[in-house]
Order: structure tokens, then sequence, then C-alpha cells
């Protein structure tokens, strides 16, 4: 069995857009599928993909280890987030070729199934760019929120972190404080909330955010500060006693090394479309493991995603939780057509072989390629300063 082509198909859903890898095989009717989304960089994304086929091209594509070692040494400079999300959809690609060839779905060729369902959490305004980071008034934050809990979800995510300078005043934390404790008394405590820095605080100002709002337990705050300053997370996960996330920037094994060995958050959170894919993901999860860690991947990208975290989290032990965007746009699984079902807040195992995913090619075709709204490019602090998104 041969590769013979890796194709792409880019499909607009409005938030982002989704790009898709065909991986094809020399064996009439089978190819595999991955994903590599990337918000703002699709362009950059579909020729890094052609490029990266010359790679693969006549090689047998059940040598999953060997193709990624091939793809990811013999480009000589390392990748970058955009490489690395190029090869992600690749390899996810080869695992569906390889579930599909033998007749199993992916989880079990990544050592089986260790739970029997698949915790979600979503955010509030699903698709909707502006309901998701534009949401500072309690009112709508509690109204969007009881739509997410009314559509089966036990645990939500929400992005009301101020944008902020290296400092701020009392008046900014307390208005963050209080817009927490009013969820959290709508919510109750049966439901879990997850809080999205963005990556968006200095250190002094992650540490008062979290400090401030830690009587009301939230389950994790992600990335409190920019991923690339691991000291700065390590302390502010050393100032406050609210479990830290991080990881949906950091690609490869290599680059969550400094995480664990400063241990300097409790959960970590890569993205199996950008950080190697899903054999790079499990190395990083048992080396999660080893620190204690847990595991919950971000992914608000695209359904060959969705199927790919489903198999993932079926089968690694320190999984915690699953991040998804299942309403982002109506029609989504009218280009993707799969077997994948929720109940009550959870993904339930997937039988199909391979991913149990196909893309529809014609119906992805009604919807090509947009640039996407820049949405960070509006982030100005009021002296016109640029702050992080």
């Amino acid at each position: 069995m041969k590769i013979t082509d890796v194709k792409t198909v880019v499909v607009n859903a409005e938030m982002r857009n989704w790009v898709f890898a065909k991986v094809e095989t020399d064996v009439p009717g089978l190819f595999g599928w991955g994903e590599a989304s990337l918000e703002w960089k699709t362009r950059s994304l579909v020729g890094t993909i052609e490029d990266m086929k010359q790679m693969v091209i006549g090689e047998d594509p059940r040598n999953i280890e060997h193709i990624y070692q091939k793809m990811y040494r013999q480009s000589f400079w390392r990748m970058g987030v955009i490489g690395m999300s190029a090869i992600s959809a690749i390899e996810q690609g080869l695992w569906d070729i390889a579930g599909k060839d033998l007749g199993v779905p992916v989880y079990r060729l990544l050592g089986g199934k260790v739970r029997d369902k698949v915790r979600m959490y979503t955010h509030l305004g699903g698709g909707n760019m502006k309901a998701v980071y534009e949401t500072f008034e309690v009112g709508p934050l509690i109204e969007l929120a009881q739509q997410c809990v009314a559509n089966g979800y036990t645990a939500i995510k929400v992005v009301f972190v101020p944008y902020s300078e290296p400092l701020e005043g009392p008046a900014t934390v307390k208005r963050f404080a209080h817009m927490f404790g009013k969820l959290r008394e709508a919510m109750g405590d049966k439901i879990d909330i997850m809080v999205d820095f963005h990556g968006r605080t200095y250190p002094a100002m992650a540490i008062q955010y979290i400090n401030a709002i830690e009587e009301f337990s939230p389950f994790f705050c992600e990335e409190p500060v920019p991923p690339e300053n691991v000291p700065a997370m390590l302390e502010v996960r050393q100032s406050t006693r609210v479990p830290i996330a991080t990881g949906e920037r950091l690609v490869t094994r290599h680059q969550f090394r400094e995480i664990f060995e400063q241990r300097a958050c409790h959960v970590i959170q890569p993205d199996l479309c950008h950080c190697g894919g899903l054999l790079e993901a499990k190395k990083i999860a048992a080396a999660a493991e080893v620190y204690q860690m847990g595991v919950a991947p971000h992914n608000p990208l695209g359904p060959v995603a969705n199927a790919a975290a489903l198999h993932f989290a079926l089968s690694t032990p320190n999984f915690l939780i699953q991040e998804d965007m299942l309403t982002d746009v109506p029609w989504r699984w009218d280009v993707v057509k799969s077997n994948l079902q929720t109940k009550d807040g959870y993904w339930l195992p997937c039988e199909t072989p391979g991913l149990g995913i196909e893309v529809d090619e014609k119906a992805a075709a009604k919807h090509p390629f947009k640039q996407e709204v820049m949405h960070s490019l509006t982030i100005r602090a009021k002296d016109g300063a640029v702050l992080d998104w």
C-alpha cells in the first residue's frame, strides 16, 4: 500500500476556515481524513500541506511513526504551529486509513478504551465570535450559559477576562469578580465553569483576577499568561489556589517539556490539530501522567477534529474533559458525515472503522474559503496600544 496524493479541502465556517487534508492511497476507495484548521493561517496551511505531501508520496501509510519522523526531522527547519498543523492533519489521515484498513475504530489502535464516555464542555455562544469573546455584561452572560446547560452540558467555559495592561486598578478586578460570582449563583455548584484568560494578562494581574474568584470555585483558569513564558506561568500557579491549565499554543512534546519540568500547571491542553497529531498527543499525555497532570485537549475546530479528539479521549488514562464547538454552524454535519453521538454532555464511543467520519466534498464546496474577521486587530488599550487578544 502506498500514498499517492494529499489534497486539501477548505470550508468556511464563519468564525474560522476548516482545513481538511485527504490522504489518498493506491488501494481503490481507501483514503483518510485529517484536520489542520488554524485561525487566520488558511493560505499558509494549504501551501504547507502541499509542500509536505512531497515527503510522504510513495510511503506506506501504515508506517505512521516513520512518516511523522520523516516530516518532522527531515524538514530540517523545526516546525512552528503552521508546519505542525500540516503534519497533524496528515498524521490523523494516516490513522484514519489504518483503522479503515483493519476494520476497527482508531481508539482501539491507540491502546483501546479506558472509559465508556467522554465528558465535554463548550463556549458560551457557540460559533458566534462576539458572544464568545465580547460578553462582558451579566445578563447576556447568564442567558448564554443557561442555553448551554439546556443543551445538556455540565461544564462551560467563559472568556470575559478584561483585556488588560500590565497593571489595572481595583475597579477592573471587582467587576470581573462580580460577573463570575453572578454566573456561579445562576449556575449553582453542579455546573463546572472554566475561565479562559486567553493569555491576556501579565502575572501580577492574573494573580489578582484568580484570587478574586477563588471563592466561586472555577474548574480551572486557562492560559493566564502568554504560553512562551513558563516562569511567569509558574509564578501564577504558585500564587493561587485555583487549578491552572495551559498548552493550546504549544506544539510537540519538546515545547511541553519545560511546563512539565517546572510543574507550571495542573492541566495541559494540547490541540491534536496543531501539536503533531494523535501519536504526538499521546506522548505528551504520557509525560503529563508522570507529573500527575490532567489532559483537557483544546478543540474549538471542525468535525474531523471532533472525531480525532474522541478517539484520543477514549484511550488516554489522564484525560479530564474535552472542549467542543458543535453549534458553530447549523450545517456542520452536512459537510462531514459521522455516527458521533452525544448524550447528557458526553460523547459516546463510535465503532465505525477509522476516525468514523467522511467529508462530503460536494457539500463542502458550497462553503468556499473566505477571509475570516481578524477580531484581534480591534483590541487596544485606552491609549491605543496593542493588547493581547
